[in-house]
């Protein structure tokens, strides 16, 4: 439907002083902390998961080599979502010069809810990550779990056995449980965390576990193992999209983890329509947010 001049009776009228509620600042693109973007030229992407090779075993003099089997894990797959909005104004509207007045500020407001869209789905990826029935990844497990399955048999947990609240303990413990990751055959990998994301409520909580010299909360002249030690190099981040209020994650330098696949970058675009004589503006992109390798993140719920 097009706005009308019935809709907007005060921009008509001389003298108004301002037009206010259009004007407010907006989160930035937070997705781009926890995400890795990669362009798409398909409909779809998938992304497979292969296995290495198990410890190479003892040969006994005289003996064959043994030879080993390498085999796809499983595969993840992204399936693009097209986003779009618009509005119109009548011709009416146009002729009795509110073109000028309104179509900067409404294509603004196209704009923001745009960009709000689009980091909203970004963090449902975080915000639905505990709830593998509705939202199971390539290999049908949650996003977070204790029982990522490996091929040889063993498994994979990227999150906590016993919930727990943020604190210094937890965060110890996230670190030393990613130090004991394996591949898909049972050999460690190496990994460590990069950054912390909470949502705004845990912002002063990670400021005093990150970025004081001695412990939090005890009366010992203790050093700040976790800042001493650098053991989360990239600080940490706040998320305004997050929506409970003390899950917490880390990403991890585990490769090819979350992703973000660009179909069509946003884009706008006007027309006159020929029968109404209404102008109308359309806001539209097509991209996609998940994981392949659920080890790029790491994720507790909180108590």
């Amino acid at each position: 439907m097009a706005i009308s001049r019935a809709q907007l009776l005060k921009e008509l009228l001389p003298g108004l002083n301002a037009l206010f509620g259009m004007e407010y600042q907006r989160y930035g693109e937070e997705h781009k902390e926890i995400y890795e973007t990669e362009s798409s030229e398909r409909s779809f992407e998938e992304e497979t998961k292969l296995s290495g090779f198990a410890a190479a075993p003892n040969k006994a003099e005289g003996a064959a080599i043994a030879y080993d089997n390498a085999q796809e894990a499983w595969t993840a797959r992204y399936n693009h979502e097209t986003i779009a909005l618009g509005f119109s104004l009548t011709e009416e509207a146009v002729e009795d010069n509110l073109y000028d007045t309104l179509s900067a500020r409404y294509t603004k407001a196209l704009a923001r809810a745009m960009s709000y869209t689009k980091q909203v789905k970004a963090a449902n990826v975080l915000n639905n990550g505990f709830d593998g029935t509705n939202y199971p990844g390539g290999d049908n497990k949650a996003l977070f779990a204790t029982d990522h399955p490996l091929v040889n048999g063993g498994t994979n947990s990227n999150t906590q056995a016993v919930a727990a609240d943020l604190n210094e303990t937890s965060l110890e413990n996230a670190v030393i449980q990613l130090a004991g990751w394996t591949d898909e055959r049972g050999l460690l990998i190496a990994a460590k965390p990069r950054k912390l994301v909470i949502p705004p409520a845990l912002q002063f909580v990670a400021t005093r576990l990150l970025e004081t010299d001695q412990r939090v909360g005890t009366a010992d002249n203790d050093t700040n193992a976790l800042r001493s030690n650098g053991a989360i190099p990239e600080g940490y981040t706040v998320n305004h999209f997050l929506t409970d209020t003390d899950a917490y994650f880390l990403t991890t330098d585990v490769p090819n983890g979350m992703k973000h696949f660009e179909r069509t970058a946003l884009t706008t675009s006007m027309d006159g329509d020929f029968d109404t004589g209404n102008v109308r503006y359309k806001a539209r992109e097509r991209y996609s947010f998940g994981w392949s390798d659920p080890l790029g993140m790491w994720g507790s719920q909180g108590a």
